[in-house]
């Protein structure tokens, strides 16, 4: 029988690991140090709900109810898109952002939201705001040294900024599900701003602002959801990138 030599065995052998990482690649997986078990990954997912109480805002075939804002200082990107039943996000043209709008105004209120967005990319959920985007933000920042569920004053002056600090950023850290769709529910109520913020039902910030710090000290607003701009100096967005919205809910208080 004829000897198969070495540097052939190990060619075949060269071969096979490059096409191993092709077909993983492909299959939009990576093997990273601490990265889900493949088991975890292909185990099924459960489909939208809506929790008992809440009426959707977001009726899965268009955006009746919704608006792009034209004034907002990320951008005015019409890039939201309704497809298979989601709202998708990305940006168009490459770095400009925006928000999209409720029509509605809102004051006391629970918001309720399954996300699935690529990771690099910094989107907020806000709260009480105007036209402009002037609002109570719940941050969103899917991204290194991001944070997700803290409060920020977005075009606010005067608010104490919360959920930033390292036991808030560990405790999303530890309840999200990479890859899959999660949960995000917010509350806001009072005059003076009481926020509440909930990852997959684990409670991540609990903030009550000094006083109401909204834009012209109004105690209500729109919901609005954010793609962030992004240029060099501030990169908040990847390439290529989406986010991924397919239920939002409201519950009035």
């Amino acid at each position: 029988m004829q000897k198969t030599p070495l540097i052939g065995i190990l060619g075949i052998a060269f071969a096979s690991v490059a096409l191993f990482n092709v077909v993983a690649l492909s299959s939009g997986r990576r093997v990273q140090q601490g990265a889900a078990p493949a088991s975890a990954l292909d185990a099924p997912e459960p489909g939208p709900k809506i929790p008992e109480g809440f009426t959707p805002i977001f009726n899965g075939k268009d955006l009746s109810g919704w608006h792009v804002s034209k004034t907002n200082h990320h951008g005015t990107t019409p890039d939201y898109h309704v497809l298979h039943d989601l709202i998708v996000g990305t940006q168009n043209p490459k770095g400009q952002g925006g928000i999209l709008l409720t029509d509605k105004k809102y004051k006391d209120v629970e918001v309720y939201m399954e996300i699935k967005p690529d990771w690099g990319c910094d989107s907020g959920l806000f709260l009480r705001s105007n036209e402009a985007g002037d609002a109570y933000q719940v941050t969103l920042d899917y991204l290194p040294g991001g944070g997700m569920g803290g409060i920020y004053g977005e075009g606010l002056k005067g608010v104490q900024n919360a959920g930033t600090a390292k036991p808030e950023v560990e405790a999303w850290q530890k309840v999200w599900n990479r890859e899959r769709w999660n949960t995000v529910r917010a509350r806001i109520t009072g005059e003076v701003p009481h926020i509440m913020v909930w990852i997959n039902d684990q409670l991540v910030t609990d903030f009550t602002d000094t006083a109401n710090h909204a834009a012209s000290g109004a105690a209500d607003g729109m919901i609005a959801i954010q793609m962030h701009f992004s240029n060099e100096k501030t990169p908040r967005w990847v390439d290529g990138g989406f986010w991924r919205w397919r239920t939002i809910a409201v519950k009035e208080l």
